[in-house]
């Protein structure tokens, strides 16, 4: 196995791309005047997300294996980067939720209330909130990363003749 220089790079690239995402979303106002459209449009996120995961998986076919990877390189490489992303998620999280954005919950709880999606504020709080999101989050991080290195890895992979 290769070293994971690659991998550390490319997931500190990944959680920097993902907060620059959420900084966009709150500039639109999908945190606040807009909010009923951001469970529609936070996932356009997977557009910069497989972009950069293929990126990486192309530099470490580049750099780490002169050109000439196999599935199961690429796969552990992606591995290891989905796992790297997956430990950054509460992290990125944390600064999305405290530093960002802290109108989101309070926005989002008041009106999945209003719209009928919770019956009450409690039970809206259960669901939005840091810790429920970091746990997602980092799940999400990990099985997308796979899912799509599984993908991108048909492609990228070298081809026998």
């Amino acid at each position: 196995m290769k070293p994971i220089k690659v991998e550390v790079k490319w997931a500190i690239l990944f959680s920097i791309m993902t907060l620059i995402w959420m900084v966009l979303e709150k500039v639109a106002g999908l945190h606040g005047k807009y909010i009923d459209y951001h469970m529609y449009l936070t996932n356009l996120f997977a557009i910069p997300a497989i972009w950069i995961m293929v990126l990486a998986l192309k530099e470490k076919k580049k750099l780490d294996y002169g050109g000439n990877i196999s599935y199961m390189q690429g796969f552990l490489s992606g591995l290891y980067l989905s796992l790297i992303i997956a430990a950054l998620t509460p992290l990125t999280q944390w600064i999305t939720t405290y530093i960002i954005t802290p109108e989101y919950f309070p926005n989002v709880i008041k009106r999945s209330v209003e719209i009928g999606y919770y019956k009450t504020t409690e039970e809206a709080v259960v669901n939005f909130n840091y810790k429920n999101y970091a746990v997602q989050g980092t799940i999400a991080a990990f099985v997308m990363g796979l899912i799509t290195t599984s993908i991108a890895m048909i492609f990228i992979r070298t081809k026998k003749p």
